[in-house]
């Protein structure tokens, strides 16, 4: 068992987790698990590393890669969020959502194929908490070859993605339903999934 009921990782996993944040801080590729589907991790804040994401996966360089953190505090230093983008990833995150902002400096235009605004995942799983927490900023793009569709068990990880990574955390089956990206700021949801109901009634009514 990797996560026991009050959400303490095994001694496996916890070794898992220090090899593979040991190895995204070498510029390397990792796989990891969310509570939605299996994620392919590496510094979000490398331009190189980034670029090995999008050259494993095939993915047109113009289609952006998500920002994986560990907390909305830590997203908050690489974003310049609005009051309200913030109220609502204090009232979401950690959770199975990625937040469009605007990013801050720190923020490569690989990441984000150029453009001014970037996806922030904080995930409510705790091994990708303790990976993101160890490691500061990751991608947090799906661990498939795009096209190709998400991976909710490391068994069904396509050849090409295992041959290019040097870490997979096992975390058993994950949910499997994508994350619903929305732009709190300006109301608009991009991809509807995970608790998109939820988010229409904030975005309908914020508290702010």
């Amino acid at each position: 068992m990797t996560v026991d009921h009050h959400g303490r990782l095994s001694a496996a996993t916890r070794e898992a987790v220090r090899e593979a944040a040991a190895a995204a801080q070498a510029g390397e590729l990792v796989v990891y698990p969310t509570e939605t589907v299996y994620g392919l991790g590496a510094d979000a804040l490398d331009a190189d590393a980034v670029g090995r994401v999008f050259e494993l996966k095939g993915r047109d360089r113009d289609d952006p890669l998500s920002l994986g953190v560990g907390s909305v505090s830590a997203a908050q230093r690489h974003l310049r969020p609005t009051e309200r983008t913030l109220a609502f990833m204090r009232a979401f995150l950690p959770g199975p959502i990625t937040v469009v902002a605007e990013r801050g400096p720190s923020v490569p235009d690989g990441l984000t194929g150029g453009r001014d605004r970037v996806g922030v995942r904080v995930p409510d799983h705790p091994i990708a908490i303790a990976l993101l927490r160890a490691t500061g900023p990751l991608t947090a793009t799906s661990a498939n070859v795009s096209g190709t569709g998400s991976v909710v068990r490391v068994g069904d990880l396509d050849g090409r993605i295992r041959a290019g990574v040097s870490a997979i955390v096992d975390g058993g089956e994950t949910g499997g339903v994508e994350s619903t990206v929305v732009d709190p700021e300006h109301g608009v949801i991009h991809r509807r999934g995970a608790m998109a109901s939820a988010i229409e009634a904030w975005l309908a009514d914020p508290p702010v």
